[in-house]
């Protein structure tokens, strides 16, 4: 699987930005190869729906058929890409653009939202009830700062998957970062 998928083109993005196909890429990305009928038993959907949404995605380079894994009867999907990218600024250049960034944030927040459900909802082992949850932390930092911000929770995110990859007690964990100015802007740049 590759790395990420570094989106140019606002069409691209409002396809993935689509309800169920962003969970759809979600649940082949976290949960690993899948048929639109096993996918469709896990989001509520048909296999129709799925199976749809799933070519589309396919369509737009985001999933592929699994090679290694066929099922004589029905297609398993995998996904091509370990995250999907975007530059804003870049995007910001068209009301389209825009639109589509907008749309795919609050797909973001959707996945917290439900993230944040299940894992109120579930039985967990005291250890990882202490370790798991959210927190906001309010800085004052230039454009560079926020840059290495990102940059070195990203690398964070990644070393410590790799390293954690085949311990026993490593569970799948969504992780978010998110940075995002707290007020109306001053006028000041940097």
């Amino acid at each position: 699987m590759e790395e990420q998928f570094k989106i140019s083109d606002p069409q691209v993005l409002k396809v993935v930005a689509h309800p169920l196909r962003v969970r759809l890429l979600g649940l082949l990305r976290g949960d690993g190869p899948a048929t639109a009928s096993e996918l469709g038993r896990k989001v509520a959907e048909s296999s129709g729906s799925t199976s749809y949404h799933l070519r589309e995605l396919a369509k737009y380079g985001f999933i592929e058929e699994d090679p290694e894994r066929r099922d004589g009867r029905e297609r398993r999907w995998r996904a091509r890409h370990q995250y999907t990218s975007w530059d804003n600024l870049e995007m910001a250049a068209t009301p389209e653009g825009q639109e589509a960034v907008r749309i795919m944030q609050l797909r973001q927040l959707e996945a917290l939202g439900r993230a944040v459900e299940t894992f109120e909802a579930g039985e967990w082992p005291a250890a990882l009830v202490e370790v798991s949850g959210m927190s906001d932390h309010l800085v004052r930092l230039p454009v560079a700062g926020v840059r290495e911000l990102s940059e070195r929770v990203d690398a964070l995110v990644r070393e410590l998957g790799e390293r954690y990859a085949d311990d026993p007690g490593a569970v799948p964990m969504s992780v978010w970062s998110a940075v995002f100015p707290r007020g109306p802007r001053d006028g000041r740049d940097g």
